[in-house]
């Protein structure tokens, strides 16, 4: 099939580099000029494991090109994808205008039947918007369909190629029919529902996975203080297959572009017809507190933390992305350098755009993690990257002006710490704390 993906983020890059991959002549579409010739030039504008590959070989057999220019691949193609950003406004309510340009971009170039795809995270209710647009401004005929993404940064291409479900949601027979035909190289698991439906379920499924996540967290401040572990509860609840194993790993909480994102625009969706969603009110207030869990570590062993040194081991939400939105060492950072204290950062991959969020004269940017823990009063590890889980404590703990460490992400084992001298605190694992007491001057 003949494919034109406008948007070049995340979703839509990933989007098409796959479905090139699968065979179809696939054209992405972004208005700034110069992503697109950053893109002829194979140069990548996001960091995801395998997507240059894919770009390189597609690219040259000739099923992807890019352009900067929306009107000839609207007009050479059956389905046209809307992939732009949705992001939150102060209210927390999704951004549509460049949603809404791009349907007005789309009819202006139309010339015959056009399916419209959105997989851009959109409020109940938008692709009638979509369509209604489309229709003020064209009288060729259209489809209008919803096929939400459920890619995770770090695994995108992954899965993309192996969904667990592809939700399709339509009203007309023709559109559902080729849609569904796209799709099934990749699973027998498509769902066909109606368009309003398909738009709910992207919010209420990462709505309930940030549920989890901030569940599990909350556990985890429990079991500290009731003397159990946290990652053992969890794989005893893991086994119940009504609750499952995944996002029930204890740590400083969610960020990225989607969680944090979704959970806000459906708290405001359900406010627009008069419901308090309060459970996903908590579970956001949760997800906030829990990363300032790693500041009270810190005081608690430090005390007054002005005029320490404090190293940061890792900056993206995630490992495997550079993507530092609404990551917990945005709030962590910004937390130290108002209480005075000196800060030392690394992460293998984010720290451009860290830079461009945070910048303070008194961070200072490492080239590894050895050097970050350098002359340190603590080191945090806020991002589970492998480099920092092969990390030698013991050299790292030689470097140190004190010998404290706040695990945010679970990652080292107690056999590892007890070869050290480090004070170590995690997160719900109590039994593996050490305190450190700083010695007292007489």
């Amino acid at each position: 099939m003949k494919i034109t993906v406008i948007g070049t983020g995340y979703v839509g890059l990933v989007s098409g580099v796959c479905f090139a991959e699968l065979g179809n002549e696939v054209v992405c579409v972004d208005k700034i000029k110069a992503k697109i010739d950053s893109l002829n030039r194979g140069e990548v504008p996001i960091y995801e494991p395998g997507i240059e590959e894919l770009i390189e070989k597609n690219t040259k057999e000739g099923r992807l090109s890019f352009s900067d220019n929306l009107t000839e691949p609207v007009e050479n193609s059956e389905i046209i994808i809307i992939a732009v950003g949705t992001p939150p406004l102060p209210n927390g309510e999704a951004d549509l205008q460049y949603v809404d340009q791009v349907a007005r971009d789309i009819a202006l170039a139309m010339n015959g039947y056009k399916i419209v795809m959105t997989k851009s995270t959109v409020p109940v209710g938008t692709n009638e918007r979509i369509k209604g647009i489309i229709s003020e401004l064209t009288a060729h005929p259209f489809d209008v369909v919803s096929v939400p993404e459920f890619l995770r940064e770090g695994s995108a291409i992954k899965d993309t190629l192996n969904p667990d479900r592809i939700i399709i949601g339509s009203d007309s027979p023709k559109a559902q029919e080729q849609i569904t035909r796209l799709h099934q190289p990749l699973t027998d698991n498509i769902i066909i529902t109606d368009i309003r439906s398909a738009e709910m379920i992207k919010y209420a499924s990462n709505a309930f996975l940030a549920t989890k996540i901030s569940f599990i967290n909350e556990i985890a401040n429990i079991c500290e203080k009731v003397g159990a572990d946290v990652t053992k509860v969890a794989v005893g609840m893991g086994y119940d297959k009504r609750i499952g194993s995944s996002f029930l790993q204890a740590g400083i909480g969610y960020g990225g572009s989607c969680f944090p994102k979704d959970t806000g625009a459906l708290i405001q969706i359900a406010g627009n017809v008069n419901y308090e969603f309060k459970l996903l009110k908590a579970v956001v207030d949760v997800n906030t507190d829990q990363r300032f869990n790693v500041i009270a570590k810190l005081k608690e062993s430090l005390g007054d933390l002005k005029d320490r040194t404090i190293g940061i081991w890792g900056l993206a939400f995630k490992p495997n992305t550079d993507d530092i939105r609404d990551a917990p060492a945005i709030d962590i950072v910004e937390a130290l350098v108002a209480a005075g204290a000196r800060i030392r950062v690394y992460d293998p991959i984010a720290m451009p755009n860290f830079k461009r969020v945070v910048q303070h004269a008194s961070i200072e940017w490492c080239d590894e993690p050895y050097e970050v823990a350098t002359g340190c009063d603590a080191v945090c590890l806020l991002t589970e990257w492998d480099e920092f889980k092969n990390v030698d404590l013991i050299q790292a703990e030689a470097l140190m002006k004190q010998p404290i460490l706040i695990d945010g992400r679970n990652v080292f084992s107690k056999e590892q710490i007890e070869k050290t001298n480090f004070s170590y605190y995690s997160v719900g694992r109590p039994s593996m704390t050490r305190h450190y007491r700083e010695p007292v001057n007489n």
